[in-house]
């Protein structure tokens, strides 16, 4: 199968570094999605063990459409019977960008209207009941060019079952998942997040550092799928937990928020990292740093969000001049304000473009430390 992972905007390498790892075939990395190919085996297995993907979709359709009846044609000749049975339901739904066809809902109704007359004429019936399990449609038209896929996620694979509740600012666990990994922190050092909210990077860098397979302890749709195999998901998870570490982990998060220190104590249980993860309640700006040397990867405050403007650039400029003279850790600070550096006070060695969920951001990466050493 031709199988295709979306990603949030900057996460592509990065999740096509990590179906490699997994031993993929045919890993190709494109704008804002990777593709690969594999059978159900690898399906279970990236629905399983993907850290920075939104989701997984079986290709099932590319062909160019400019018109209504192109479009049409094309979604006729899918073999959909191939991975829909007869009484499954199959919403529909998409996006258009730079195309011919720009109605989102006209081009949902186009490929319903094929979808139906595909299956009902390879089925010999005049009428779809759709009362079986739900296979979620996707189409992407990019520059008349048709994507037709079927979703084996269901839920985003962000969301991995351990945060039922977050609070007012959520990281989206790939994003975080993203962040420790360009770290490239490895369960060694030290790791803090000053600005720990529900406990996301925390908790995304115990997973990492145990390398626990962040889908263990969720469902899947493609599991109520007929052709998919039990057997796959079955050996998918036990390789998973075979790969497993044990070590002593010394991460922390803090927050100067009780109800955030609870909140990520809670979700760290439900992730079953409660045993390598400390929270405790501190104002990042005056407590003391937790080791000598480390990692700091956070995402404080944003000013349109959570604080007024002045009020997060006033934090900035706090936190900058509390790790002034932290030269022994590497900092790893995501924020929507544009002047970042300058009120932090210093310039960032690198910087990473990304979307936390609409609002665009920047990574800065401070990792040369012999740039503050007399």
């Amino acid at each position: 199968m031709q199988l295709i992972v979306p990603c949030l905007f900057g996460l592509e390498g990065l999740a096509g570094d990590e179906l490699r790892r997994l031993n993929m075939e045919n890993v190709r990395v494109e704008d804002r999605r990777v593709l690969f190919t594999g059978d159900e085996n690898a399906l279970a297995k990236a629905n399983i063990c993907l850290r920075t993907g939104e989701r997984v979709m079986v290709v099932l359709a590319q062909f160019q459409a400019k018109t209504f009846e192109e479009l049409f044609q094309g979604v006729l000749a899918a073999n959909l019977e191939d991975y829909i049975p007869a009484d499954g339901q199959f919403p529909v739904k998409g996006h258009c960008l730079n195309s011919q066809l720009m109605s989102v809902s006209d081009c949902q109704a186009i490929i319903k209207k094929a979808a139906s007359r595909r299956l009902g004429e390879k089925y010999g019936v005049s009428w779809l009941p759709e009362t079986g399990v739900k296979f979620q449609l996707h189409f992407t038209i990019l520059n008349d060019q048709v994507t037709l896929s079927l979703d084996t996620s269901g839920q985003g694979l962000h969301k991995r079952g351990y945060r039922a509740i977050g609070n007012d600012a959520p990281l989206h666990e790939t994003l975080a998942a993203g962040m420790v990994q360009l770290s490239k922190y490895r369960g060694r050092e030290f790791l803090w997040d000053p600005f720990c909210g529900s406990g996301t990077i925390a908790i995304e860098a115990a997973l990492i550092a145990k390398n626990r397979a962040p889908g263990l302890n969720r469902n899947f749709a493609a599991e109520n799928y007929p052709w998919m195999p039990k057997e796959a998901w079955e050996q998918a998870k036990t390789e998973a937990r075979d790969r497993e570490f044990n070590g002593d982990y010394r991460i922390m998060g803090s927050d100067n928020d009780p109800a955030c220190v609870s909140l990520s104590f809670a979700n760290a249980r439900k992730a079953g990292v409660a045993d390598c993860v400390t929270f405790k309640d501190g104002d990042a700006t005056k407590m003391s740093l937790p080791a000598e040397s480390g990692i700091i990867i956070s995402n404080p405050p944003y000013g349109e969000r959570m604080m007024e403007q002045n009020s997060a650039r006033g934090l900035y400029s706090a936190l900058g001049r509390h790790l002034k003279f932290a030269n022994d850790w590497k900092k790893f600070i995501i924020t929507s304000e544009p002047e970042f550096e300058h009120y932090f006070g210093r310039r960032a060695d690198k910087k990473r473009k990304f979307y936390n969920g609409k609002i665009k951001c920047d990574l800065y990466m401070f990792t040369d430390n012999t740039r503050r050493k007399k």
